[in-house]
């Protein structure tokens, strides 16, 4: 379960790229807490939690030092069956300096769609990966990790899915 004193990174505030790099080192260290696996990931991983919404984790691309991922929570959609993904982030995870990146975000049902962030846009990359930093913390605290549910992790009700 979470623990703030577990998770007590550094407070960040918005600043300048030195700033925005502990950022990511921060990101990856929670998204590691919640897919402790992620270098050997493969398919689509959900992590379940009682009185929580299933949280998605997608493996869009792989090299050798990086992975592309998608994560997100899915809504039915009133009007159709189809699903919304919301928030949808686009995260560029790098193995190698242990940092993970927000690529691209839809927030707010869609409303706000960065995609394909420019280098020189410090202030969109600094509210893209607050918000990640914030939303894996809010992860984390409601229980949500994707390990795999044969390996025996107490409390889990995960599914591992894959291609």
């Amino acid at each position: 379960m979470y623990s703030p004193r577990q998770y007590a990174f550094e407070a960040v505030k918005p600043g300048g790229y030195a700033s925005l790099m502990d950022l990511y080192e921060n990101n990856y260290l929670r998204l590691r807490k919640l897919h402790p696996e992620l270098m050997a990931f493969n398919g689509e991983a959900v992590s379940q939690r009682e009185g929580c919404l299933d949280l998605h984790i997608e493996l869009l691309e792989r090299s050798r030092y990086t992975s592309t991922c998608r994560l997100t929570y899915y809504f039915a959609a009133e009007a159709t069956a189809e699903r919304v993904a919301e928030p949808d982030l686009c995260l560029c995870v790098y193995h190698d300096a242990a940092m993970v990146e927000v690529l691209a975000g839809h927030l707010k049902h869609g409303r706000e769609r960065l995609n394909h962030v420019p280098g020189e846009s410090l202030r969109v990359k600094w509210k893209l990966n607050r918000f990640l930093f914030r939303w894996l913390g809010y992860c984390l605290h409601l229980g949500h990790d994707f390990q795999r549910h044969e390996r025996g992790v107490a409390g889990s009700q995960n599914r591992v899915l894959s291609d």
